[in-house]
């Protein structure tokens, strides 16, 4: 992209630096996420990159019912999403949620979500021919439904993964979260028992020896696609090669 010839004055050239970095910044944003609020109350979605990689234009914001917020990423980008519930802010954007707290601010900023959460995770590929690798995860609890949808490129082989299931209707009472009015939450064994057949730590720290529990069977009978526990692999990681990600939680009207 090369400057006017007749580009000298300071104004212009103002302009064209503005337009430069615009431009890169569009042509680095290789993945939108179109993330949607379908639930009856409102959630404060937080974002959370992986090693190495830069942290979104937003880590924390707030969706009111069937509001709708498109975050892009760039190229290998990885990191997760979740949603938070009964949140309360103040003016300077400081408070606590009820679920998926992350250091008690609107914006995450680097901070994770406190567990019990919903967690959907993606590894971006690097170029054009890279596969992403995506999943929802219950391995740090259940706070909220979601559904991952990649819009395919042409070739297909994409597959929607998502946990659809209200667990906290049939969270196990030792799993629940109450906040005084009705469960808001389910924990995960390993939260709430933090004994290592739970947390695949430990003796239980490889596949061969970390299986699943009647708690994490009970996760994985209600949301087949997601993961259950540290090593549930095999049915609950999806590729895709895409420029877009749905992330809804709750369901819409038509499902």
């Amino acid at each position: 992209m090369e400057a006017p010839r007749s580009c000298s004055s300071p104004c212009c050239l103002l302009i064209f630096v503005l337009a430069l970095a615009r431009w890169c910044s569009i042509s680095m944003a290789t993945c939108t996420f179109t993330i949607s609020n379908y639930c009856s109350q409102p959630i404060w979605p937080g974002t959370l990159a992986g090693a190495g990689t830069p942290q979104l234009s937003t880590t924390g914001l707030r969706l009111d019912p069937g509001q709708t917020v498109q975050v892009p990423a760039p190229t290998g980008w990885s990191g997760r999403m979740w949603a938070r519930t009964g949140c309360v802010f103040d003016a300077s954007g400081m408070g606590a949620c009820q679920t998926g707290d992350c250091g008690g601010r609107m914006e995450c900023a680097g901070t994770g979500a406190t567990p019990p959460a919903t967690l959907f995770e993606i590894t971006l590929g690097k170029g054009a021919a890279d596969l992403d690798y995506y999943d929802v995860s219950l391995v740090d609890g259940y706070n909220l439904p979601v559904v991952a949808v990649p819009r395919e490129r042409q070739g297909g082989g994409c597959n929607a993964t998502g946990c659809t299931a209200d667990l906290n209707r049939s969270c196990p009472k030792e799993l629940q979260v109450d906040n005084g009015g009705g469960t808001v939450a389910c924990r995960s064994a390993c939260e709430a028992f933090g004994q290592d057949r739970y947390c695949c730590s430990g003796a239980y720290a490889t596949p061969t020896t970390c299986h699943p529990t009647a708690y994490s069977s009970i996760f994985k009978s209600a949301c087949p696609r997601a993961y259950s526990y540290a090593y549930d692999d095999g049915s609950s990681i999806f590729t895709c090669n895409t420029a877009d990600y749905t992330i809804a939680f709750c369901l819409p009207p038509s499902g």
